[in-house]
């Protein structure tokens, strides 16, 4: 009996977090359906998921925000910059091809304990409002009180100021940030945990149909990233590139795509795309920058989870969202992604931050980060396959955009 508690302890560390979720999830269930009256009570184990990512979502954004912007490259050269543009715009376009679906396919999921939950805005003048207030927060009060937008602003104000500062003083700020990633780390292997306890309780309450929810969410989540993997990102390439895109846009999904679903880690495939960069006989000045910045701010499938889980949450509370309002969280769902956390499930911890665009309570707002986590190994799988495969995509239309631009110049 000594023996056994350390041994599952390990199993929880070191085990698969997906096969842990999917184990969970299928847990969860069995006991929501046969044993309703007792799931009800392990709703507290999702509860307690959930209060520990409220803790470290906000100190999480503030440090990532501030040590990217401290860090980042200065010294890239002038081709570097049209594949930085690709990043940016093929991120805003996955964005707004989210709202547009989820206006279409209006979803709304079922939580817990959402009366007076939220504060609606009156609409696009008024969200600029509260945006512009909550900007010139304290950071100390923007921090206890979870004011994402505040935070954000602090930590760019932050970052910009310690891009002047010595290599030792970035040297800190990186190693906080990878500090702070490690305990993100620890509250995310909980994730089984609260998994169980939040599909038990969603179970016990709403029966299936809450379960079912989760399926058209999902389903809204991946049609958008096909989509834009074979429809919007192509398009993005013939502009720069003037051919077929297709044979290019399948090799970068077969080669890069496929290896990034079942890692679930842009920075763990880093290696494949460069490799696949040197297949293509790419310019090695511009993809030995581009590949690893792209895993940082190439995030087209975070931009997507963050904006079609924030409509999902404003539909579940009826709030009205207007156009002006709808291009304004396409933005900031693009700052968002460009700033996500590397760690499976990090663009999840950045959707409380666009919440915050329509008043939406943060304990609502981690719930529906937690219901992100349900749906996570798929979603999660999905994400990284479009980001990663899109690094190479990019990278390559920037390369003979540079290489055509040159040849008209001579």
């Amino acid at each position: 009996m000594k023996r056994t508690l350390p041994f599952l302890l390990s199993l929880v560390r070191q085990g698969s977090l997906v096969k842990q979720i999917i184990v969970a999830l299928i847990l969860g269930i069995a006991v929501g359906v046969l044993w309703p009256s007792g799931a009800s009570s392990l709703e507290v184990l999702g509860s307690f998921f959930v209060s520990a990512l409220k803790a470290v979502a906000p100190v999480l954004v503030f440090v990532l925000v501030a040590a990217s912007i401290a860090n980042q490259d200065t010294g890239s050269g002038g081709k570097i910059k049209s594949v930085l543009f690709l990043y940016i715009l093929g991120t805003f376009s996955a964005a707004l091809v989210a709202v547009i679906a989820s206006f279409m396919f209006p979803t709304p999921i079922a939580l817990v304990e959402v009366k007076d939950a939220v504060t609606a805005p009156g609409g696009i003048t008024e969200v600029i409002r509260n945006l512009v207030f909550n900007l010139v927060d304290n950071p100390v009060k923007a921090l206890a009180n979870a004011n994402y937008i505040g935070i954000l602003a602090w930590a760019v104000s932050l970052g910009i100021a310690l891009r002047h500062s010595s290599d030792e003083t970035k040297k800190i700020v990186a190693d906080l940030c990878n500090s702070v990633e490690y305990i993100v780390r620890l509250v995310i292997r909980l994730a089984p945990i609260g998994v169980f306890g939040l599909v038990a309780g969603v179970i016990a309450t709403t029966g299936l149909e809450g379960m079912l929810s989760y399926v058209k969410l999902l389903v809204v989540l991946i049609g958008c990233m096909i989509f834009i993997a074979l429809v919007v990102n192509p398009l993005l390439v013939w502009f720069y590139t003037r051919k077929n895109p297709f044979p290019l846009v399948w090799m970068c999904l077969r080669e890069s795509g496929v290896t990034a679903f079942f890692t679930r880690s842009s920075a763990a495939n880093i290696p494949v795309n460069m490799n696949l960069c040197r297949k293509l006989n790419l310019d090695e000045n511009v993809y030995a920058i581009s590949i690893p910045v792209g895993a940082t701010i190439n995030m087209a499938g975070a931009a997507v989870t963050i904006t079609v889980l924030t409509l999902a949450a404003a539909t579940t509370l009826n709030v009205h969202v207007d156009i002006g309002t709808a291009l304004l969280l396409s933005l900031v769902a693009t700052v968002c992604a460009c700033g996500a956390s590397g760690v499976p499930g990090g663009s999840l911890l950045l959707i409380p931050l666009a919440c915050g665009l329509f008043g939406i309570e943060q304990n609502v707002a981690m719930q529906v980060v937690a219901v992100g986590f349900v749906i996570g190994v798929l979603q999660d799988s999905a994400e990284t396959a479009l980001n990663s495969s899109t690094d190479v995509l990019f990278t390559a239309a920037a390369c003979e955009y540079n290489q055509r631009k040159e040849a008209s110049v001579h």
